[in-house]
């Protein structure tokens, strides 16, 4: 099947088309003006996605070469997300798919990230997932294709929303998670030792207290000795977040005895996270797959991938009529449905 998957969740716009040579396109439109509030502001996100939706999805299709008359399918994000980004999203393939005569389905935001590594690996089944992003910090163990158990999930904070928060701390500019990144490559993991919270308790995690930990860290030093230590300060903070995000994956794939596992979501192109990873995969022998950078963040390529699967395996029963039918009758949700 040719899929067009379309992501509005959060801040970015995107458009993919999947076919069964591969992905033919890949298009992100990023929105740049939350950065002079400090994080993303849901109405201003919502416009944006209005205004771009139209080019990226036409964009997505030039480059793949392909008219959307050609398109045999439909992936739209159904949530989590903002509600305004994901009734932009919803509602501009509602009118594709109903103008066309295109079956349309909906995809749960945190699944894509998780199957964003079968766009370039193979995976065997059982196996723990790994998804850190903005918004969410989860394990979650897959049986089957599309079959999950959350195993493990956060408390409080995500880890990219500790990550982001930490670095406007620090005065970094939004998003700050990449910028910590890029600091903490010149800086010594071992200059403080932030709290990793829960790390040895359960497969649940707690970022906030690193939060607080930093924020009274800084109080003490003069505005000087922040910016001379400022490689350092990152690489503690990495140090902190990442220790704990893959000693939780460790211990799972030990309780549940399942010797492979994907990293998925936006930090999992942290590179101490990867490296971290890639240790972890070589000393106990499993298998780890990450995505590429390219499909980390939120894109249209993982919804597509996710709807192929959902194509393949849930829906490949139903004729194209009632998918159409059923899409038009979607709603977008805001919250996580238990899966």
């Amino acid at each position: 099947m040719n899929i067009l998957g379309i992501e509005s969740s959060c801040d970015d716009t995107a458009a993919s088309v999947l076919t069964e040579a591969g992905v033919l396109s890949n298009v992100i439109a990023s929105q740049s003006i939350h950065i002079q509030f400090g994080g993303v502001v849901p109405e201003l996100a919502s416009r944006a996605h209005h205004q771009s939706i139209s080019q990226t999805v036409d964009q997505a299709l030039s480059e793949a070469g392909i008219s959307i008359k050609d398109i045999d399918g439909i992936a739209v994000t159904q949530g989590p997300g903002l509600m305004g980004s994901l009734l932009v999203g919803l509602s501009f393939a509602k009118g594709l798919a109903l103008n066309y005569g295109i079956p349309l389905i909906g995809v749960n935001h945190m699944d894509a990230h998780i199957y964003a590594n079968a766009i370039e690996h193979t995976l065997e089944y059982p196996f723990i997932a790994l998804t850190v992003s903005g918004g969410h910090t989860q394990l979650t163990k897959i049986s089957a294709p599309l079959q999950h158990e959350i195993i493990g999930k956060t408390r409080d904070d995500a880890a990219g929303e500790a990550f982001d928060k930490i670095g406007k701390i620090l005065g970094l500019a939004y998003p700050a998670g990449p910028k910590i990144d890029a600091l903490a490559k010149d800086g010594n993991p071992a200059f403080k030792k932030f709290p990793q919270g829960l790390v040895h308790e359960g497969l649940d995690f707690s970022f906030s207290g690193l939060k607080t930990s930093v924020l009274y860290y800084l109080q003490d030093l003069a505005p000087d000795e922040i910016q001379k230590h400022l490689p350092d300060i990152c690489a503690s903070v990495s140090e902190a977040i990442t220790e704990v995000l893959v000693k939780k994956l460790d211990r799972a794939m030990d309780e549940y005895g399942i010797a492979r596992a994907v990293i998925a979501g936006g930090v999992s192109a942290n590179s101490m996270l990867r490296d971290k990873i890639d240790v972890l995969s070589k000393q106990k022998s499993v298998t780890i797959y990450t995505p590429s950078m390219a499909f980390c963040t939120d894109n249209g390529a993982m919804i597509a991938q996710t709807g192929a699967l959902l194509f393949q395996h849930v829906y490949s029963t139903k004729k194209p009529a009632e998918l159409l039918a059923e899409g038009l009758r979607l709603h977008p949700y805001a919250g996580q449905p238990s899966s």
